[in-house]
């Protein structure tokens, strides 16, 4: 699995550094309950399919989510809105089509468009099939903490 997971923190830190300004560190990955709820306020959510399939979420807080887009934008915002909503859209989207790159070694994915999910402590529908859940939290600006969490199932060979 960690062949699979290293792109993804690679590609995240690399994101981060060069569209945020920022470095971020990756914590200890650890296996994610599919029925757990989050412990964000807002998730982008990129599909993978093809030679394999799932899901690849980031997941944060409306303070660390608005802070985040502020940087990117120039512009100060008191709330989640379409800039927050597409500053997380983006950041998933880079990061998982950055990712695929580093996996088509393995598998031909295609990503999905950006959905983004809002509200405290929702809940992701992950796929139900083997694809066990590695979430990676991530450290930013010291101590704010965002999670990269992913699931994905080769279905090469399947029929």
């Amino acid at each position: 699995m960690d062949q699979y997971i290293q792109p993804f923190i690679e590609v995240s830190k690399n994101a981060f550094k060069e569209i945020v300004g920022t470095e971020i560190s990756a914590e200890r990955p650890y296996f994610l309950a599919k029925e757990a709820g989050t412990d964000g306020d807002i998730s982008g959510i990129i599909g993978l399919s093809g030679e394999a399939r799932g899901a690849v979420v980031i997941g944060m807080n409306e303070p660390l989510a608005i802070r985040i887009t502020d940087i990117l934008t120039g512009t100060k915002h008191s709330s989640i809105d379409d800039e927050v909503v597409d500053a997380v859209g983006e950041l998933v989207n880079i990061i998982a089509g950055n990712a695929k790159k580093g996996l088509e070694e393995d598998f031909r994915l295609v990503i999905s468009l950006p959905s983004i999910v809002l509200g405290q402590n929702h809940q992701v529908k992950w796929p139900q099939d083997q694809a066990r859940v590695i979430c990676i939290p991530f450290t930013i600006f010291e101590s704010d903490v965002f999670t990269l969490s992913v699931a994905i199932e080769s279905i090469k060979g399947r029929n």
